[in-house]
């Protein structure tokens, strides 16, 4: 279960910095928002895919991990993403 290739052209255009940015964090975020919102439907009817769900945790994490390295570096940057994609309230 994989984003679809437009989809992903799509995420990719929408939150690049220039125009061949393939690898910001915001651009790294935004494609593992995509998969893990995919991904949560799934496990709401397959309560015991716990392997599934190993993967959805470690895409969690490196979303988590990805967010605090751009407010390190950057906070008007990770405010900005935050609230595109919605993420905290």
């Amino acid at each position: 279960m994989s984003v679809a290739e437009l989809k992903k052209s799509e995420i990719v255009k929408a939150n690049a910095r220039s125009a061949n940015d393939t690898g910001s964090p915001e651009v790294q975020v935004a494609l593992l928002t995509a998969r893990i919102n995919d991904l949560t439907p799934h496990f709401k009817t397959h309560l015991k895919d716990h392997h599934g769900r190993r993967g959805l945790l470690k895409m969690v994490n490196t979303r988590k991990s990805l967010l605090a390295y751009l407010k390190n570096t950057d906070a008007d940057r990770y405010t900005a993403l935050i609230q595109k994609l919605g993420l905290r309230k």
